[in-house]
């Protein structure tokens, strides 16, 4: 439970630390893949989720990229490395990554990029 907590606290830290150095200054698009093409790449906007949850607003941090705002919570719940009881086989961690990605660039390319309705 302590190790839980002292996660939550870290994310919850920088966070808060994100959101205030995008109040200072706002770099504007990081992603180099977006920026050269306008192509949003699959973690487009998981610095938006930690600024907007940093600023207390959860919601639009879950519309900003859904897979890492629930990857980050589901994280801090519970990792899915070394510090498990039984950890992920490779090959199952890497089917869940391989899915969180591909799920999150569907979501990018309608939110940011071509597929936009």
């Amino acid at each position: 439970m302590l190790r839980v907590v002292l996660r939550a606290a870290l994310v919850a830290g920088a966070a808060l630390a994100l959101a205030a150095a995008h109040d200072a200054h706002d770099p504007g698009v990081l992603c180099p893949l977006r920026l050269l093409t306008g192509v949003p790449c699959p973690v487009c906007g998981s610095t938006t989720v930690f600024v907007e949850a940093g600023h207390g607003r959860p919601g639009a941090a879950l519309l900003a990229n859904p897979v890492t705002a629930l990857a980050a919570l589901a994280l801090v719940g519970r990792p899915f490395g070394p510090g498990r009881r039984r950890p992920l086989s490779y090959a199952g961690r890497n089917l869940l990554v391989g899915s969180a990605l591909v799920a999150a660039w569907a979501w990018e390319l309608v939110r940011l990029g071509p597929l936009r309705f």
